[in-house]
């Protein structure tokens, strides 16, 4: 039978610090070596998903930004690539400029990302920046208006603030059928929330599937934390919460494991492959 672990990363994989631990990277290792798939499921992009599994030897390609691509981090390239329609750009753009006026729009054109912003005026946009590019490389580029965008392969939507400046547009976005939306809590600044946005067709229940077919896993396990793993779970054999996971999490699983902090991830996959 072939198998395929898939784990999110902050608050799964990841430790409290958002690394992978040294016992996780050594365990992942020895694990793929035997033989075991494994890979992630993630909200973040290629360049901070490469940076932190350097020196981990995945060879099944990663589900990023919620489902919207599939990414192979050996040969870098997308596998692929959902897309938002124009009517779902103009009910995103013309929502951020009814509410919200700040956050973050990603582009994938010619196998290449691209991330775009009006303003930094959400608490955490410089900090988000600052921090990507002096990590990570990443690129960020300054437009007077969303719209600028228009004619590129708009894939997602990205900010960080308060729930109560995120809620209206949430529920507006939530209301069209070329959309999909994230609204969940920051695990690591409990005041604020993520709301993001992608694709009707994109999520990781798709993307989950998407891997099942093209290399022809019989069985899937999934690890999670947070609300956005939930459409994980609906895609997998098996599904785990780690400890610190929010309850509605832990209510979709078939089971809790050790918590991220104390690399439950691994252990469990070790604890199944001795």
């Amino acid at each position: 039978m072939k198998q395929l672990y898939i784990s999110d990363l902050d608050g799964t994989l990841l430790n409290e610090k958002a690394l992978l631990s040294e016992e996780t990277e050594t365990e992942l290792n020895s694990l793929i070596a035997k033989g075991i798939n494994f890979t992630v499921a993630t909200a973040r992009t290629h360049a901070t998903v490469e940076k932190m599994l350097k020196n981990v030897n995945i060879s099944v390609p990663a589900v990023l930004m919620n489902g919207v691509a599939i990414f192979d981090l050996k040969t870098k390239k997308y596998v692929s690539v959902q897309k938002i329609s124009d009517n779902g750009k103009n009910v995103l753009f013309e929502t951020i400029r009814k509410y919200i006026r700040s956050g973050f729009v990603f582009c994938i054109d010619n196998d290449e990302l691209s991330t775009y912003y009006e303003n930094t005026d959400s608490p955490n946009a410089k900090k988000f920046i600052e921090e990507r590019e002096k990590i990570y490389k990443k690129k960020f580029t300054k437009v007077n208006s969303f719209n600028d965008c228009m004619d590129k392969n708009v894939v997602y939507y990205s900010i960080n603030d308060k729930k109560e400046k995120l809620e209206e547009a949430y529920k507006s976005i939530s209301q069209c059928t070329d959309l999909h939306a994230e609204f969940y809590r920051d695990i690591y600044n409990t005041e604020h929330w993520y709301l993001e946005v992608c694709s009707s067709e994109a999520s990781k229940k798709n993307a989950v599937n998407t891997l099942r077919e093209l290399f022809g896993f019989d069985r899937v396990i999934s690890f999670g934390d947070n609300l956005n793993d939930i459409p994980m779970f609906e895609a997998s054999d098996e599904s785990y919460a780690v400890a610190n996971a929010k309850d509605e999490v832990k209510k979709r699983a078939n089971g809790v494991i050790e918590s991220n902090i104390n690399n439950g991830v691994v252990r469990f996959i070790k604890s199944k492959n001795p």
